[in-house]
Formats: structure tokens, sequence, C-alpha cells
């Protein structure tokens, strides 16, 4: 399975495609899921590593609400897309709505996903988070430094 890195800046298309950047093709060429992600940006999976999501969804308890309301979010905006021989894939209207896109955008790799924000949110965000991230004191990420 590959991995996610680096920020990329594609232009939605007239038709609401983007066009995925060249190191991600590959591993995403078979098919996607997109669906909403946390700080209204979107999620981008690839097929196996959405199942692997889904599996990891399915173990959570029916019994809590707060699972319940989160499955229920995250499942019902996902779109399986397939790219086209150019690499772009059409992000779906109520996508592009909850991640509020407009032409200019930023494609990131975020690890086992990518995700795609709205260019201006995600300068917004990344000036936030980058004074943040730099003052860290303490460990976030058990085990790592």
């Amino acid at each position: 399975m590959g991995m996610f890195l680096g920020t990329y800046s594609p232009r939605l298309d007239e038709k609401n495609r983007v066009i995925l950047p060249a190191k991600f093709r590959e591993e995403l060429a078979d098919g996607l899921v997109l669906t909403r992600g946390q700080e209204r940006c979107l999620y981008v999976f690839s097929h196996r590593e959405f199942e692997r999501v889904h599996e990891q969804l399915r173990a959570a308890p029916l019994s809590s609400k707060q699972a319940r309301d989160y499955i229920r979010v995250f499942l019902s905006g996902a779109s399986d897309e397939v790219p086209d021989k150019q690499g772009r894939v059409t992000i779906p209207p109520p996508l592009r709505e909850y991640a509020g896109l407009g032409r200019e955008l930023a494609f990131i790799g975020a690890g086992t996903r990518a995700e795609i924000w709205d260019a201006t949110a995600w300068n917004d965000y990344l000036n936030e988070k980058e004074a943040v991230f730099s003052d860290t004191e303490e460990e976030v990420v058990p085990g790592l430094f």
C-alpha cells in the first residue's frame, strides 16, 4: 500500500473534476472513495484502505449513539469514483458543498489517505496549526520522538 505525502494545488474544472496528483494516481487507479472528513475537508481513500476503515467502523458498538452518528455522516457522504484516463475524478455536489470547495484546491497527503481542501481554507488552517505544531513540547503521538 502506498503512502500519500506532499501538497499539490490542482483546480476544479468546469465539470467539477479534479486531476489527481501524479504521485497518487497508481494507488488510486482502480478506484477511490471520497467522503466527508474532519475540519470540512474531503477524505480520499483507495478502495483497499476504505475497506480497512469500514472494518474498524463495523467494530464500533451499535449501542453507542456517538458511533452511530459518526458512521451515518461518514458513510452517507461516501462516493465511489474511478479516475478517467487523464487521472480526473468528479467531486459530487454534496461533497463540494460540505468542503466549501472553490476552483483552487489543496490536495494533501495524509499518510493512509489524501485530503482535498479549498485552497483558502487549507492555507488558513495551516497558518494556524503550523505555529502550534512548531511549539509542541509534549508527546502528542505516543511513541513518536
